[in-house]
């Protein structure tokens, strides 16, 4: 069998979450052609069928994009010159945040693609993607603090169907997390409709995680008693 080629595009946000996008990002790079290698115990099958995964960090100019810690990272693309991609992650920001049109078209454009295989978004990154209509009728998860403070103050978007007792969710070609460290859960979710058991615990074992399931999610709580729906 022959590597498949996954090419992944990164939506920087203005202050989006750190580890709503180093925690899924690193987490499937692990599993890569250029990682797996590094691995000691990585056998000819899982290298032969690990994927190529190409990486694209986009925004809309090549300014550095501050997060919500750390150093300001350098978008690879544009809007403009951003390649046609398989996935797009979005990690959250503010979920107030009022998405430029220029954003909102580019990922309408990018969802709309017919070859376009799967839109990933990690904590409050949902509610923000949710001003494009993109998730619309899509049974979809968000950070459960910031949903119950949308709730609160009547700011929650109808059109979309919350997940109050999920960590993460598949619902078509829109995967979507919870709060801040399931992002690292739905990349493990993700990988496991790609990828053999034998190569995932490979992986498992290199970054000595053992990733949590969709349900039952112990910060259900949360959302208990809330109207989101």
């Amino acid at each position: 069998m022959s590597n498949p080629v996954w090419t992944f595009g990164v939506l920087l946000l203005p202050g989006y979450q750190l580890l709503d996008m180093a925690g899924p990002v690193d987490y499937l790079q692990i599993h890569s052609r250029e990682f797996t290698p590094m691995i000691p115990d990585a056998t000819p099958d899982i290298l032969n069928t690990a994927p190529i995964i190409k990486w694209h960090f986009i925004a809309e100019d090549l300014n550095p994009v501050s997060a919500s810690s750390g150093p300001p990272l350098t978008p690879t693309d544009t809007f403009e010159t951003a390649p046609k991609l398989d996935y797009l992650i979005v990690p959250g920001p503010d979920p107030y945040q009022v998405l430029p049109e220029a954003t909102i078209k580019f990922v309408q454009k990018v969802f709309n693609e017919p070859s376009f295989r799967g839109l990933l978004t990690v904590c409050s990154g949902s509610m923000v993607i949710a001003q494009t209509g993109v998730l619309d009728g899509y049974k979809v998860c968000s950070n459960k603090v910031c949903l119950k403070d949308a709730a609160k103050k009547g700011l929650i978007n109808h059109n979309v169907t919350w997940l109050a007792d999920k960590r993460w969710y598949q619902d078509g070609k829109v995967w979507s997390a919870s709060g801040v460290t399931a992002g690292i859960d739905l990349a493990a979710g993700f990988l496991a409709t790609k990828l053999s058991e034998k190569a995932q615990k490979l992986a498992q074992d290199a970054a000595e995680y053992y990733p949590n399931p969709s349900f039952p999610d112990r910060f259900a709580r949360i959302l208990e008693g809330v109207k989101l729906n």
